[in-house]
């Protein structure tokens, strides 16, 4: 039993069908909508779906990766990530950058007939010694020989297991729309990221004409969660910068930008109880900055089905699926802490010096720092 249909529940639904497992997945939404945000599939994230033989059509349905530049606000060039160009020589898939709906449309597609049972909102579960029960808010239950919580930052499978605990608050909110646009200063197959005082805002091309964008900007904690302002406050929070900036906010309209705070957990060390374990952001839910949350829950799902199919005992293969993924996924929680830390500056003096490490770094340099995270580690049983 998977709980949650997100991009981690989905593809795990699809990976353990690849490996004979009959899987039940169960949804707190009343229907499958993607919201109105992209996201990117790094080369790790890709290399995984390959590693089961998952074909989702990645390449068609998003726009492969050809450069991603750091501007300033006012579009002036400070440095470009050479990802393309890592993976090219690490001989990895492309990085594809996709709007949210249109994963969810191939992992959809690959999880065929899985029965998918919508409304259902999970409150709490039993384990024992052959399987686990889940109750429903409505009273209801079903029963699975293992139970995957990929229900979310907010999971009610996790919160059983650790009991209450607070998010943590990154003091920023963001802005996330997707629009068909185009500018001369915007080329087919660019991600573009430009970085002010405190607030920063997102340029990519998620194929077939769309764009998406988003935008960051530090203010309280509480306003942040629960931010009710209009699109005019936007347009003014990036008044005076780079003209493809303004122009993307200029022509989304007011209805389709979402608002979200940025925030994340403190590591969990404990992810499962008995043949109970979860998966994705129920696990490790992780700040957006290394763009790497898509691809954890993706490689999570492709490990556990992998380990599982390898397993003799179920709750074994759990556990071990867990052994595998901690350490990788702290890594990735931390480090996007550590990156959002430094976007997100607003001292001059700070941000004058950040810039000038980003102008220096080589290639070799960069190349060392991310092999191993876009590099898929593969399934150890």
């Amino acid at each position: 039993m998977v709980i949650g249909a997100g991009i981690g529940g989905l593809t795990l639904a699809a990976a353990l069908r690849q490996v004979d497992f009959d899987v039940e997945v169960y949804e707190r939404a009343t229907e499958l909508k993607a919201a109105g945000s992209g996201l990117g599939v790094l080369s790790n994230g890709g290399a995984a779906l390959e590693a089961l033989g998952l074909d989702i059509g990645l390449e068609k349905r998003g726009q492969i990766l050809q450069r991603f530049g750091i501007n300033d606000a006012e579009g002036n060039h400070i440095t470009w990530f050479p990802i393309p160009e890592l993976s090219d020589e690490l001989g990895l898939p492309p990085t594809v950058v996709i709007s949210r709906s249109a994963l969810q449309q191939g992992l959809l597609e690959a999880v065929g007939d899985t029965p998918i049972t919508l409304g259902a909102a999970a409150v709490g579960y039993e384990t024992r010694p052959d399987g686990a029960t889940v109750r429903f808010a409505d009273g209801s239950e079903a029963h699975g020989d293992i139970v995957i919580g990929a229900d979310g930052i907010n999971s009610a499978i996790r919160r059983q297991i650790t009991g209450p605990e607070p998010v943590r608050e990154a003091g920023y909110v963001c802005w996330l729309a997707i629009v068909p646009f185009s500018h001369p200063n915007f080329e087919t197959g660019s991600v573009l990221h430009y970085w002010g005082s405190g607030q920063r805002f997102g340029l990519l091309d998620v194929g077939h004409g769309q764009t998406y964008w988003f935008g960051t900007k530090n203010m309280s904690v509480e306003r942040a969660a629960d931010w009710q302002g209009t699109k005019e406050e936007i347009v003014q929070a990036y008044a005076g910068w780079a003209d493809e900036v303004q122009a993307a906010i200029r022509v989304t309209p007011e209805k389709d930008i979402i608002a979200i705070p940025a925030r994340d957990r403190d590591f969990l060390e404990q992810w499962g109880d008995g043949r109970v374990t979860l998966l994705g952001d129920a696990a490790h839910p992780m700040l957006t900055s290394l763009a790497q949350g898509a691809g954890m829950a993706i490689e999570d799902a492709v490990v556990l089905a992998g380990t599982l199919a390898r397993a003799g005992d179920l709750t074994a293969g759990l556990r071990a699926y867990e052994d595998q993924r901690r350490e990788r996924n702290r890594a990735m929680v931390l480090g996007s802490r550590a990156l959002s830390e430094q976007e997100q500056l607003e001292d001059p003096g700070q941000r004058h010096e950040r810039d000038e490490q980003l102008r220096a770094t080589t290639y070799a340099a960069f190349a060392e720092q991310q092999r191993d995270v876009l590099t898929f580690p593969g399934i150890h049983v």
